[in-house]
């Protein structure tokens, strides 16, 4: 399989005082703002780029390892992801993956395995030149 996407960032003005609006080619972002404030300080309505590759990674995991579970003949009732991204200094030093999923007839330990190749394989997580720490909670159904 092969595709391209699209993104479109515009900004306006210093690093600090400036403002900018990100849009993406499906218009799920349309102009939405971002800015020093969204960026470095809490509580500004807006995003950000650490905020949009933590949804970006907790999306195509959470896709990801549904395929593999597939692959193992099993179906997630619900694959809960939240990412973590840690800015530091300049870098994204780290991305914790917080996974709870709910999943009929698996094991506690097939499904730590599945979610450790899940990681490894998903093509943000590839991307990423950061640690990435995984953590898999399976609920009892």
């Amino acid at each position: 399989m092969k595709f391209t996407r699209k993104a479109n960032a515009e900004w306006k003005g210093s690093g600090k005082d400036g403002q900018g609006n990100i849009s993406t080619g499906s218009k799920v972002l349309d102009k939405t703002q971002y800015s020093f404030r969204t960026r470095f300080e809490d509580g500004e309505k807006g995003t950000n780029p650490e905020e949009l590759i933590g949804a970006a990674h907790a999306g195509c995991f959470a896709m990801q390892l549904s395929f593999l579970l597939n692959e193992n003949n099993f179906t997630a009732t619900t694959l809960d992801v939240d990412a973590t991204v840690n800015f530091e200094d300049g870098a994204i030093t780290k991305v914790t993956l917080n996974l709870v999923g709910d999943v009929p007839e698996i094991d506690a330990e097939q499904f730590q395995q599945i979610a450790h190749k899940a990681k490894e394989v998903c093509p943000i997580s590839k991307l990423l030149n950061t640690e990435i720490e995984l953590k898999v909670t399976l609920k009892k159904s």
